[in-house]
């Protein structure tokens, strides 16, 4: 199983940018779609963005407009460009391969750490 090594959190203020790494253990991007995903407090994990395996990017409606997915296949490397940060973004953001057809319920990957990020003024 593709380990994820998630970096780039950290505390911003609110209209802030990051960005965001994943470095993948495999060479899996061509074979299986890659996702991003944050846990708030106290909340479920929730899908932020995903890749098809293709590279096509797809946002839930939610999540339109202020984020942007994108991937370096040689370097393994899984990115989450961030903007216009508000404090509701305050969550840990962790990624992984999601199962497709299981509605992001299942992963190929083991979880990692994930990298908190933290939007206050």
């Amino acid at each position: 199983q593709a380990h994820f090594a998630e970096s780039g959190g950290g505390l911003v203020q609110p209209g802030d940018s990051l960005r965001l790494s994943c470095v993948v253990s495999e060479t899996i991007f061509n074979r299986y779609m890659m996702a991003w995903y944050r846990q708030a407090p106290g909340k479920q994990r929730e899908v932020v963005a995903w890749l098809t395996a293709g590279g096509t990017p797809i946002y839930p409606d939610s999540m339109k407009g202020r984020f942007i997915i994108s991937r370096d296949v040689p370097e393994k490397t899984l990115y989450l460009q961030m903007n216009s940060l508000k404090p509701e973004d305050t969550a840990v953001y962790y990624c992984n391969a999601p199962v497709p057809g299981t509605r992001h319920s299942q992963m190929y990957g083991i979880w990692g750490s994930g990298t908190q990020v933290t939007v206050s003024s």
